[in-house]
């Protein structure tokens, strides 16, 4: 069984910054991707960042420049590192892991959410 841990959201103001961290823990064969997606009240959940297991990232365009992605595999935590935050990036922050327990089974699992509020 495996599990996805994220810690790191709050409430900060406008141009400040917050490290959103996400562990992955239990039988772990593999780690694919790894990744950071969004949902703001009303509105559907969107891609933020993700990063492959060589350490390749995307970006949605809203946040190019501001949000840095990374992995420790080592450790099995994708980190998102957000500076310049804006009101609009006040959302709940899924992490998003695909991950294979074994050789021969894959999952695709979500972390549990968390907030991250930017006052203006």
């Amino acid at each position: 069984q495996v599990q996805l841990v994220e810690s790191g959201g709050g409430s900060v103001q406008a141009g400040g910054s917050l490290r959103l961290s996400c562990a992955a823990s239990g039988s772990i064969f593999s780690i694919n991707f790894m990744g950071w997606y969004r949902q703001a009240p009303g509105k559907q959940r969107e891609l933020v960042a993700t990063v492959t297991s060589g350490g390749s990232a995307n970006y949605a365009y809203s946040v190019k420049g501001r949000f840095t992605i990374a992995r420790d595999n080592a450790k099995n935590t994708v980190y998102l590192q957000m500076n310049s935050l804006k009101p609009e990036d006040t959302a709940v922050y899924y992490c998003n892991v695909g991950v294979k327990p074994s050789v021969i089974t894959y999952l695709e699992l979500w972390g549990q959410g968390t907030l991250v509020t930017v006052s203006s």
